[in-house]
């Protein structure tokens, strides 16, 4: 195993934009002549794309929603997000984004992103704090058909690397994602991908417990330990294969 890739969430690990999609999905359900829960967006919508996150809330609520309703209440929380976020200030990347993206460029470590949002969102804002550019591959929520925490995205993002670079042959061992919330880390886990959990948006002692690796800050990633470990586990598995086959 060697660290070739490292795949960024984005909403909650680049981006600090979480109290806006909640606010977001609140008015969505307002829409609807629906009341929201405070407590529905951690449980249902945290890590989750937009169609997962409405059908779960509209189906709380007894709704069963079509694809002409969902596609609609997409196009209108995109629409709200951006004139939300182009109201502000300036974009809320977190700190540490910048100074981790280019530690990997340094040490020749290919940069991608696997998210839940939509990737005209990710793009316009990427494009807006100039960091588009570092990202090889993206993955947006609307490319695949299941939400996190089913790995189909970040399989999606293996299969690109290696049709970008056939020379790479990438495989999920030689990856590390960064994740945010519970269901971002078991969709990496559950592709075979070990996990940087950022306590950016549950605490740091509860992402502890699932991650392979947590910092309270991006900038705290040690890149030469990431590798180390890595490589040790290729060692250990190279061992333990020489035992099986002397045993047999």
């Amino acid at each position: 195993m060697s660290l070739k890739v490292v795949l960024f969430d984005f909403n909650g690990v680049i981006v600090n934009d979480e109290s806006i999609h909640q606010a977001l999905l609140d008015e969505a359900l307002l829409s609807e002549n629906l009341r929201p829960d405070p407590n529905d967006y951690k449980q249902l919508c945290l890590g989750r794309s937009d169609r997962a996150s409405l059908t779960n809330l509209l189906q709380k609520r007894g709704r069963s929603p079509d694809a002409r309703s969902l596609e609609r209440l997409i196009r209108q929380k995109a629409i709200a997000y951006q004139q939300r976020l182009e109201s502000l200030p300036k974009i809320p990347v977190y700190p540490g984004v910048e100074d981790l993206i280019y530690k990997l460029r340094v040490a020749k470590i290919r940069i991608g992103l696997v998210t839940e949002a939509l990737r005209t969102e990710v793009k316009w804002v990427l494009n807006r704090v100039n960091l588009w550019q570092y990202f090889e591959v993206v993955v947006g929520g609307d490319e695949t058909s299941q939400s996190k925490p089913d790995p189909q995205a970040y399989c999606l993002a293996i299969d690109r690397f290696n049709q970008l670079d056939p020379s790479l042959k990438l495989v999920a061992q030689d990856c590390l994602a960064i994740e945010d919330t519970p269901v971002g880390i078991l969709s990496a886990k559950n592709a075979g991908i070990m996990v940087v959990g950022v306590a950016n948006t549950y605490p740091f002692h509860m992402i502890q417990r699932q991650a392979n690796w947590t910092v309270d800050y991006l900038h705290e990633l040690e890149v030469d330990r990431v590798r180390q470990v890595l490589a040790g586990h290729q060692e250990w598995e190279n061992q333990d294969r020489e035992i099986l086959e002397n045993i047999n």
